[in-house]
């Protein structure tokens, strides 16, 4: 079975979707399928250093890279224009028996699956959460004439829509698409344990040995509800408690939150630690004491899945597909995307760490046996062996 993914871009400094589809790729190729990544040099404001129009190893996935149109027009630059990957996909997708597609309204998603149409190769469509509620009223009449025009024709005609959650489903489905869709959640690349990663983070950080630790790690964004936390926190000056932001954004909204901060008397309790990756990220995660993540929308919330899976208990709202696994377990806690709810769920937090204990310890157990790649990945075989025969 030969499996062609295709996605706007792949660096970290994308978010999530672009280290999913980079674990799917390793994972479906443990699992014999040979799977493939189809995108361009995207990397943010610039590009990345990488040979193109050739198949290399990039984070051990083999992957096809593009030159990606880059005038000094963002919205422009942000919507990923290729001429060479729509060349190489009219010239080659038919080589492949099934697309994967990831995130829509973005030049690389519609292009393949448009091409896809026409030279009749089934595909799927995974959007990322761009398909929620919250999201389609970002930007809502471009989106909809977008929608209109282009990208309801490429969902309708896809075999399936690869959704992450329940909540995704549901709001999914009030469009009214006529594809049919398939919840499969994301899995879990488990990192290396650091030892004494409580210690080593407060070190790290200049702070006594026992001061909690609450952590904020996503992109910045408006979505992600900063303007909710915040104020939360700045509710709560009477505990102790450090605050880390870990993430980047653009500087407007950079500066946004360092206003926030300021104004809410949070400033001096608050770290700011910009994009962490690799080990520096895996230290702030392992070494904090609560997740926060107060999102009026996540699709799935690939950050709380690695908290989770290494014992710390999260704080998530509603909108956080997890939430409801969270909920079910008793993992964390789950206030509603309100203010004063938030305050209230961490004042809980800080004064009673048994209780947060306890659920980060069902966590662990309960995350690490359910969300695994290699699980995800042999479900995923399945669903793209049926669709392919039906296709035939």
């Amino acid at each position: 079975m030969k499996v062609l993914h295709v996605i706007p871009s792949v660096p970290q400094v994308r978010g999530g979707p672009s280290l999913v589809v980079l674990d799917m790729v390793k994972a479906l190729r443990t699992n014999n399928v040979d799977a493939e990544i189809a995108t361009t040099n995207d990397n943010g404001d610039c590009l990345l250093d990488v040979p193109l129009q050739k198949l290399i190893q990039y984070k051990q996935v083999p992957i096809w890279f593009f030159s990606r149109f880059s005038p000094t027009v963002k919205t422009v630059r942000e919507y990923a224009f290729s001429w060479q990957l729509t060349a190489w996909l009219w010239d080659n997708i038919s080589q492949y028996d099934i697309l994967h597609i990831h995130a829509i309204f973005s030049y690389a998603s519609t292009m393949a699956m448009a091409i896809a149409r026409l030279k009749n190769v089934p595909y799927i469509v995974i959007p990322h959460g761009l398909l929620s509620e919250w999201s389609l009223q970002q930007s809502t009449c471009k989106k909809q004439i977008y929608m209109r025009l282009i990208e309801q024709a490429n969902l309708n005609h896809s075999q399936a829509i690869h959704l992450t959650s329940q909540l995704e489903q549901q709001e999914v489905a009030q469009l009214e698409l006529s594809a049919p869709s398939f919840v499969l959640p994301h899995g879990l690349s488990h990192p290396p344990q650091i030892p004494h990663a409580r210690s080593l983070l407060r070190q790290h950080l200049n702070l006594p040995g026992d001061e909690p630790i609450i952590l904020f790690l996503s992109r910045l964004h408006p979505k992600k509800g900063l303007d909710y936390l915040i104020p939360a926190l700045g509710k709560l000056t009477h505990h102790r408690f450090t605050f880390v932001v870990a993430g980047s954004g653009s500087q407007e909204y950079e500066a946004e939150i360092e206003s926030a901060l300021v104004s809410n008397g949070i400033r001096d309790r608050t770290y700011i630690a910009g994009f962490v990756a690799g080990e520096t990220k895996n230290l702030f995660i392992q070494g904090s004491d609560l997740f926060a993540l107060t999102s009026h929308a996540e699709n799935f919330g690939l950050a709380v899945l690695e908290a989770l899976a290494v014992g710390v208990p999260v704080l998530v709202t509603p909108g956080v597909a997890l939430a409801a696994i969270v909920q079910k377990y008793q993992l964390g806690y789950v206030p509603e995307l309100d203010v004063l709810a938030i305050a209230k769920d961490i004042e809980e937090y800080l004064t009673h760490p048994q209780e947060a204990q306890d659920m980060g310890d069902r966590a662990r157990k309960i995350i690490r046996e359910e969300y695994t790649w290699d699980k995800v990945a042999a479900k995923m075989v399945e669903i793209y062996q049926v669709i392919i025969f039906n296709h035939k």
